[in-house]
């Protein structure tokens, strides 16, 4: 039997890395992928897309409670949404969309606000974030990446690793946002090569974000523990400060090969959010400097660092 796109879509993964629910693809798709690229030739830059290059941002987003929250963190997303300039539209990178084999991008009109996570209030389900898409620039997205096919899909929309923040940056939810997923079986160097390629995009008004935490294991969080700018885990502190410090030399090499940085064993035990900030790292050019615009701890252990690029 032929694999279509919709074949490829929606599939589960029996064992999460983490507690929660993500997409997935299956296999691969060259075909559908050829014809839709062909379509990337089409140049937004010539229906006036901003002439600025927009940055390139990443967001630990931790716990889907912020988006409803009123924190030291989500305050500060609202006033670096009002800091940013203002982008055509939004490719995120989020650590709840993961694929295998493959990667998808979002193309629909109208993505869905998708509650992705399980035994939060009523109040976090009843959130929407009605953003529209922008199927153009997801299309042209296909045809920058060069290191793999991508398959456009309307299977997917906005899950909790977008929205929640979205909705503190932007909260009139009224730029265009589609998504790129993360092929689970692909390494490390994948991920910041494909946010190379991604970096194209920039000069169309499209702001790339990562959307994960460079200290996440749900499994050793302390919960209850209250907010903080240190870790109550030494492992969770020297990871995170280990991370700061390439940062501060642009040591690119070092990022990617994040396993050899100390407490990276128990920081990164599972890499799906780490991964979304080597897709910004790749996206920043070689001579742009990491800022750092939050930095933090939440449930003891979670680094709720962000940065910006450009």
């Amino acid at each position: 039997m032929a694999i279509t796109t919709t074949t490829l879509l929606n599939r589960t993964r029996p064992a999460m890395p983490e507690p929660g629910r993500r997409g997935f693809l299956m296999g691969s798709a060259l075909g559908a992928t050829a014809a839709l690229a062909s379509l990337a030739s089409f140049s937004h830059a010539a229906q006036g897309a901003p002439a600025r290059r927009m940055p390139v941002v990443f967001i630990g987003h931790g716990t889907p409670m912020n988006a409803i929250a009123d924190n030291a963190f989500t305050r500060r997303l609202s006033a670096w949404g009002r800091e940013l300039p203002r982008p055509s539209a939004i490719l995120s990178v989020s650590a709840h969309w993961l694929s295998r084999g493959a990667t998808g991008v979002t193309v629909q009109e109208r993505p869905k606000t998708i509650h992705d996570f399980g035994g939060f209030p009523q109040a976090l389900f009843d959130v929407e974030y009605p953003a529209p898409g922008h199927p153009l620039l997801a299309r042209e997205a296909i045809g920058v990446v060069k290191q793999t096919p991508v398959i456009a899909t309307e299977q997917w929309g906005l899950d909790h690793g977008t929205w929640s923040v979205l909705k503190h940056l932007y909260p009139k939810a009224d730029i265009p946002v589609f998504q790129l997923s993360i092929d689970y079986d692909k390494p490390a160097a994948f991920h910041y090569a494909v946010g190379r390629d991604l970096a194209a995009l920039r000069d169309q008004g499209v702001l790339v974000m990562g959307s994960g935490n460079v200290v996440h294991n749900l499994r050793a969080t302390d919960r209850g523990t209250a907010d903080g700018p240190k870790a109550s885990r030494p492992w969770a502190q020297s990871f995170d400060d280990a991370v700061k410090s390439a940062l501060a030399g642009r040591d690119d090499r070092a990022l990617v090969g994040y396993e050899k940085l100390e407490g990276a064993s128990t920081a990164v035990a599972t890499p799906d959010h780490y991964f979304p900030f080597l897709y910004a790292l790749g996206a920043a050019g070689a001579s742009e400097r990491a800022k750092t615009v939050y930095e933090g701890f939440q449930s003891g252990t979670l680094s709720m660092r962000c940065l910006q690029f450009g």
